[in-house]
């Protein structure tokens, strides 16, 4: 199978890997959807969503009950309601630029996702191989590029609704976005740092920050410390990277786009039907790669815990000789720490409340950045004592 997908014409692997991203991603705004109901009642000791079932479905024992009580139905009635529901289309509005905004906003989700390592396995050789669709060099650099483009979708909407609140929650959206991307990129500058010593080709790979804190790292001078997680030896910058990270994905309490104590309703107010559903998968497919991208960089990503990485695991466990199963291995310790990530937006969505403008603009520029500087220097200054 594997040789029959790498025979395929260059084209038809690309239309392969953007299909199987749509495939993934879009469930994703679902589960997501539902889990986030199932947190907000467990935390506010309510049932949840649990009503919607079939009526063909209602009478199967067991698992019919399981399922309702799951919320699973509740998905598929939400995801055909967004694709049959009456898309209205505002006489007000600037119409192209209405239409192209949302998606805008899942281009950038789409396109990042592709170079996110989500695994590995062992080849032959006992050489860790990771598992992504566009294993580049520049990883992270393509993923805060790309990423920051979600802004334009954003403004793009708030301007096209042609309606003083869309607008002013676009505007917010853009500041906060725009403020926190300088923290953000500044808290992971001392990882690569750590990782980019004299005499080695630099490089931006989450793969290779990966295999830094398995301890498989060789011929640095700062492999002694490899197998180390960097959340453990850089915890404020994992710390300035999080906090960031909710600002970016505007998740509560930093969701100023979408404050409808004093916007109506944020900068989809006038949208509706799948064009919302589109903001709303988009949203979730940032917090999805944010946390994969905080598990590659500061949890070990695949490797299950720190000084034992997925190598020795596999060896432990006498499945080295089988590349399927250790890659499934990986692949499930890399999505279970994304899904306690995800589970920890979630509890602080329904936990803190939602930040005033003034607070958050104040926190990004005079709390957050001058944190992130002051960590980048003494991570540069150490760093460089280190290596003599």
């Amino acid at each position: 199978m594997v040789d029959f997908y790498f025979n395929l014409h260059p084209i038809v692997q690309g239309l392969l890997k953007g299909l199987a991203v749509i495939l993934v991603i879009f469930p994703i705004g679902g589960i997501c959807s539902m889990a986030e109901r199932k947190v907000s009642a467990w935390i506010q000791g309510r049932p949840g969503p649990n009503r919607a079932i079939p009526f063909w479905f209602a009478w199967v024992p067991v698992i019919g009950p399981l399922l309702q009580r799951l919320g699973i139905f509740h998905v598929m009635a939400d995801g055909g309601k967004m694709l049959f529901k009456e898309d209205a289309l505002p006489g007000h509005v600037n119409k192209f630029y209405f239409v192209l905004a949302p998606i805008l906003a899942m281009v950038p989700a789409l396109t990042t996702v592709t170079t996110v390592p989500f695994g590995a396995y062992v080849d032959g050789a006992g050489k860790v191989i990771p598992l992504a669709l566009a294993n580049v060099d520049i990883g992270l650099l393509a993923v805060f590029a790309v990423s920051s483009l979600g802004v334009y979708s954003i403004i793009l909407a708030g301007w096209a609704s042609n309606s003083k609140y869309p607008f002013l929650g676009g505007v917010r959206a853009s500041a906060q976005l725009i403020s926190y991307e300088l923290s953000l990129t500044l808290s992971v500058v001392p990882v690569f740092l750590w990782i980019n010593a004299p005499g080695t080709p630099g490089t931006l790979s989450l793969a290779r920050a990966v295999e830094f804190q398995s301890g498989d790292w060789q011929g640095l001078t700062m492999a002694s410390w490899g197998g180390v997680w960097f959340i453990f030896l850089m915890p404020v910058a994992a710390l300035i990277f999080m906090v960031s990270l909710f600002a970016e994905t505007n998740r509560h309490p930093f969701d100023m786009a979408e404050g409808e104590a004093d916007l109506v309703g944020g900068f989809h107010t006038e949208y509706g039907a799948f064009k919302w559903g589109l903001f709303f998968v988009a949203e979730y497919a940032h917090m999805l790669i944010g946390s994969g991208v905080f598990t590659l960089l500061f949890l070990g990503g695949w490797n299950p815990l720190p000084w034992v990485p997925i190598a020795t695991l596999a060896s432990w466990l006498h499945i080295a000789h089988l590349p399927i199963v250790v890659g499934l291995l990986s692949i499930a310790i890399f999505l279970a720490k994304v899904i306690a990530l995800i589970f920890f937006f979630m509890w602080v969505r329904w936990t803190i409340p939602r930040f005033r403008y003034d607070q958050i603009m104040k926190l990004g520029w005079q709390k957050l950045l001058p944190l992130a500087i002051a960590n980048l220097l003494f991570y540069a200054v150490a760093i460089a004592v280190i290596q003599k």
